[in-house]
């Protein structure tokens, strides 16, 4: 009997997940994670570790906690901060899956004993041949393979995604059929150690942010912004253009000079797209594709566009806005073939 480690976090999906698995025939261990949240926030991880129990209590199988929140400060949160320090736009979810839950926890997991590790991500591990693939989710709306581009066909031999093929509905049945104890439990949302706080409030604690200039495409000064680590490429709200007649239409930011703290904007949004973006930190699922046809997405839930890409350098088959230090995830239909991190330049 094949022994697994499952990542509960106290929600449904991975109660389910855990469910699921033993109702299967597998050997499950429920394993709550425990990461690092600033002081200054309340965040109820106390609860969420208590659901976890809970689960774990209901279903008849053993408890254990890992606490990485050192890993999680130093991998995700200061990568974050130096990200935004620098006018990217990172992505914490994506460093979340690969340096903690299929990093560190995952090498704690193999050495406690684990044969396997699961969470209650929406994707889905496919078999074909002798390969492991990464693939969407069937639920198109709850789909999350976009936050796991940084997994290797290594990490899926020994990875299963046990709510993949189903539904949201399909797992809020299950969990009233398994009489789960947090069937009723809403989603969460977002990181927990945002809780409450917007991120703007958040990184103003760690980053020092003064008020500068927001310039029109000619140079010219036309407002004022609070801080550039705080804006992303393509946003429109946020800063004050106090110029008259520039502020009869809205303006969008067509550039960010975090060196210079100041961001560049245009009444023509269409100006914050790139024909083209080269990535940087690529990472691909079966080995590196060469120069392919697919489709890409810049951002969680967005429609997917065709690109053709070319020795590290992305081809949109039409303007599209990718913000410098985003994820872009490139796909084969529903299959990963891999992703990388939008360059700055």
């Amino acid at each position: 009997m094949q022994k697994v480690f499952v990542g509960i976090s106290g929600g449904v999906d991975s109660a389910v997940s855990a469910a699921l698995l033993k109702e299967q025939g597998y050997d499950v261990t429920g394993a709550f994670i425990k990461i690092w949240r600033p002081e200054f926030i309340e965040c109820p991880w106390q609860k969420e570790r208590l659901d976890a129990m809970r689960i774990c209590a209901h279903l008849g199988i053993p408890f254990k906690e890992i606490d990485l929140s050192d890993e999680y400060k130093k991998e995700v949160i200061d990568d974050m901060i130096a990200n935004y320090t620098a006018g990217r736009t990172p992505n914490p979810d994506v460093l979340c899956n690969r340096h903690i839950k299929f990093g560190a926890f995952k090498k704690w997991a193999h050495a406690n004993g684990a044969d396997l590790v699961a969470t209650g991500h929406y994707a889905q591990v496919i078999r074909n041949g002798d390969r492991f693939e990464l693939h969407r989710g069937k639920d198109t709306n709850k789909d999350q393979s976009y936050f796991l581009w940084r997994l290797t066909e290594k990490d899926l031999e020994t990875t299963l995604f046990p709510i993949g093929g189903f539904t949201k509905p399909e797992v809020r049945a299950l969990a009233e059929k398994f009489d789960l104890p947090v069937a009723a439990k809403k989603d969460s949302q977002g990181l927990c150690f945002v809780g409450e706080v917007s991120m703007r409030d958040f990184l103003a604690r760690y980053i020092e942010l003064k008020k500068g200039k927001v310039i029109d495409e000619h140079g010219v000064v036309i407002g004022e912004h609070d801080g550039a680590a705080l804006y992303t490429l393509g946003e429109r709200h946020g800063f004050r253009i106090e110029n008259a007649t520039a502020s009869e239409v809205p303006h969008y930011i067509v550039a960010i000079h975090a060196e210079r703290n100041v961001l560049t904007v245009s009444a023509d949004k269409e100006k914050a797209k790139r024909e083209s973006v080269g990535l940087v930190d690529l990472s691909w699922v079966n080995g590196e594709p060469g120069d392919i046809s697919a489709e890409a997405q810049a951002r969680y839930r967005e429609t997917p566009v065709a690109i053709r890409f070319e020795e590290g350098v992305v081809h949109f088959s039409e303007k599209h806005l990718a913000p410098p230090g985003q994820s872009l995830v490139i796909y084969d239909g529903n299959r990963l073939i891999g992703g990388g991190v939008v360059d700055v330049s």
